[in-house]
């Protein structure tokens, strides 16, 4: 029997129970995809992100309970927490390579918190889908579609807080997920993600959507460093800043559980 060591971190969390979490599994080689599908399954989180390390970076790559996904940024954050704590990792810089988004990097400030560095999301403004609002039962002001999802402007706050999709229709929806976004009253903007079609009804905090909103915002409110909050259940405020054509995402991390996988 060969065991395999997981690890799950709330990450984009300040305390257990918040945040979103994402079990990390650090392997020597690559597993068969079928493998680390069906692992993703079974952990039933939003995301489970694998590891290998190359000679001076590490290739990584995410799996929901579905399908294996283009870009994730809180399992990303997760895997560079176990890097840093349980892998001993001397640097403060952590370089990434996915197969599917190219090179990235998560560094460890002096605070603790961890920033990820992902390239920016370029959005082109579509007409409104009737199936996408009629899911949600609310029209946004504006709509744009990113590589993966879709992201849909509302007038504020409160409008994003009262959304409650019909997850069946969403489900239809071809996309990886709908983002819904508008200005924050405590904090610059706010957001929620559903991602039905991805086993994901409602993600807690996602890092990989605030490459789409974080370059969005910035031209919107002529700053180029935020504060953004995810408004689900659970919750999660994330420090975003545009530099060019990336995105810098910072937050911190917390401990669940560490574990063995019985294959």
């Amino acid at each position: 029997m060969k065991k395999l060591k997981v690890y799950q971190i709330d990450a984009f969390a300040e305390k257990l129970f918040t945040g979103n979490p994402a079990a990390v599994c650090i392997l020597d080689t690559w597993l068969e995809e079928e493998l680390m599908q069906n692992i993703a399954m079974e952990n039933n989180l939003a995301e489970t992100a694998f590891v290998v390390k190359e000679e001076n970076y590490y290739q990584i790559r995410w799996f929901t309970p579905e399908l294996e996904v283009d870009l994730c940024g809180h399992a990303t954050l997760a895997s560079a927490f176990v890097l840093f704590h349980y892998y001993n990792h001397t640097t403060d810089l952590i370089k990434f390579h996915s197969e599917r988004s190219g090179p990235l990097s998560v560094s460890k400030e002096a605070s603790g918190e961890l920033t990820l560095d992902f390239p920016a999301d370029v959005l082109e403004e579509v007409s409104i889908r009737k199936g996408i609002t009629d899911a949600l039962g609310m029209t946004p002001q504006t709509m744009y579609k990113g590589k993966t999802d879709y992201v849909l402007i509302y007038k504020n706050e409160q409008e994003i807080r009262s959304i409650h999709p019909n997850f069946f229709l969403l489900d239809k929806v071809d996309a990886r997920g709908i983002i819904v976004t508008a200005p924050g009253m405590e904090v610059d903007f706010v957001s929620r993600f559903f991602a039905p079609s991805c086993g994901i009804p409602e993600d807690p905090v996602t890092g990989s959507a605030h490459t789409s909103l974080t370059p969005y915002w910035a031209e919107q409110l002529g700053k180029q460093d935020m504060i953004a909050r995810q408004l689900s259940q659970r919750g999660g405020t994330l420090s975003c800043s545009l530099r060019g054509d990336r995105v810098l995402i910072k937050g911190k991390a917390v401990p669940y559980l560490t574990g063995e996988i019985l294959l």
